[in-house]
């Protein structure tokens, strides 16, 4: 009876890897970093390890998480998912088990950001309305002669020999197009920095204009 109980608790604590509760867990595990909360998210992860889940599927999510909702507010979260993905590449199970609950961990307390994701979706969804308006001619490539008497690459004006390393007023997008704005910095980790940095960059732009 006893070891009847022991086998029937091992698969109540497993799922049909493609069924509803699979993807509950997961989408609690994913929920609990996003929601900053460290230990509910180890429970999860924990949770989705001990009923048969694939290490490197749960790899590839948090790798996920920390572009989705992390971002640049901490861009040394990206770079921790993908070493302790390296690192259960290396090991294996269970060693490299570790590795990637010190990137659950992580990723919950860092500061969160989905202005990227969000940003991300926005351009897609503008270049799939707008279609494919040509380069401006500044910006095109010009390899050849032919190309430069075309006045491919004409008036560019090179950054780095700029004042401050920016090239004020310039244009890059296509001739006639209002630019639009799909990355708004979150006042959360490095993304204030960068609001701060894109704050004075266009006010530069505005002076020179």
């Amino acid at each position: 009876d006893a070891w009847l109980l022991k086998v029937l608790g091992e698969r109540l604590r497993r799922y049909d890897k493609g069924g509803e509760q699979f993807y509950d867990t997961i989408s609690a595990l994913h929920k609990s970093v996003r929601g900053s909360d460290p230990d509910a998210a180890l429970y999860w992860f924990m949770r989705m390890l001990d009923g048969g889940a694939e290490p490197k599927y749960l790899a590839r999510r948090l790798i996920r998480m920390a572009s989705e909702d992390i971002g640049l507010a901490d861009p040394r979260a990206l770079r921790l998912a993908l070493d302790a993905a390296e690192v259960y590449e290396r090991l294996g199970s269970p060693e490299g088990e570790l590795a990637l609950a010190q990137c659950v961990v992580y990723l919950a307390v860092a500061p969160k950001s989905n202005a990227l994701y969000k940003a991300f979706n926005e351009a897609k969804a503008f270049v799939k309305q707008g279609g494919s308006q040509p380069v401006p001619l500044h910006l095109r490539n010009a390899p050849t002669k032919l190309m430069k008497q075309l006045d491919y690459g004409k008036d560019y004006r090179y950054a780095h020999d700029e004042e401050g390393g920016f090239a004020a007023g310039e244009n890059y997008f296509p001739e006639g197009m209002a630019a639009p704005s799909f990355y708004r910095p979150v006042s959360r980790g490095l993304e204030i920095r960068i609001a701060d940095k894109l704050k004075e960059l266009k006010a530069k732009n505005h002076q020179k204009n």
